[in-house]
């Protein structure tokens, strides 16, 4: 019998917890621990809608990327996020957030898009962007990666590419007027990464949530900028932890969120 307990010992094997910023809330966060566990659905976001979609399933444990809350001084039914959490409990829900630490580790969020982005596959790894610090293992860590396409493209057709390759609604961009080639990446909110990105090299950053005042500064620079989206450039990692958990937990049911999507769309 799988446990709550059994899944998250093997989360924290494949995203160590040391790995998540000072700030972050990441792992088990609402549950018992030796509750059994005969489905698991995996999901980017802890909606409303997706409580719905695992109660109605029979779930028994909710394994996201952003954490359900970062901070709590009470848990009532009086506002979203205490609802939420009155509802995972009403219904034998159990929830894992990794957050930042799957970001940074090998083989999460920032790999899962550097493949989907054209720079890493099963022949090639994509290199750490930046080096924030590392743990007593002495293993780097990185919220970014950088590599190259396997051939240099115009950028017309590569946010063709990408907008398909991402499913997502739309993509906004910074278009320099050169080839993408050399390309870094920093998944969801990530334009702290930007004179990382510089540094690096790069001639296209892709990240999300950019703002007005980092636009300016890549037409300056000469330097393609795509925003693809928080959720479009974080969810491919859902997939990953689907593979993982499923050849870890055979026995157990893992099925990726069907409700959700991509929040924004484009008029």
């Amino acid at each position: 019998m799988t446990t709550v307990k059994d899944v998250y010992e093997y989360l924290k094997i494949i995203a160590p917890e040391e790995m998540a910023y000072e700030a972050d809330n990441v792992g088990f966060l609402v549950g018992s621990s030796n509750a059994a566990v005969s489905k698991i659905l995996v999901c980017l976001d802890i909606t409303s809608v997706v409580i719905t979609e695992a109660l109605d399933s029979g779930v028994e444990l909710i394994v996201s990327h952003h954490p359900l809350f970062t901070a709590l001084k009470s848990v009532t039914d009086s506002d979203i996020t205490g609802k939420k959490v009155v509802r995972l409990l009403s219904g034998g829900i159990s929830a894992i957030c990794m957050h930042t630490n799957l970001d940074a580790v090998r083989g999460g969020v920032n790999d899962a898009l550097a493949a989907v982005v054209g720079i890493a596959d099963d022949s090639r790894e994509a290199e750490l962007l930046s080096l924030k610090n590392k743990l007593a293992s002495g293993e780097n860590i990185s919220l970014g990666r950088v590599g190259y396409l396997k051939e240099p493209c115009s950028m017309t057709k590569y946010l063709g590419r990408l907008k398909e390759a991402l499913k997502a609604n739309g993509l906004r961009y910074h278009d320099a007027g050169i080839d993408v080639h050399k390309i870094a990446i920093s998944s969801g909110g990530g334009s702290g990464e930007w004179d990382n990105a510089v540094a690096s090299g790069c001639d296209t950053f892709i990240t999300a949530d950019i703002k007005y005042k980092l636009f300016l500064a890549a037409k300056e620079l000469g330097i393609n900028l795509i925003d693809g989206g928080h959720f479009c450039t974080e969810n491919p990692v859902s997939e990953v932890l689907f593979q993982k958990l499923s050849n870890a937990f055979p026995e157990t049911e893992v099925f990726i969120s069907k409700t959700l999507d991509q929040t924004i769309s484009f008029f």
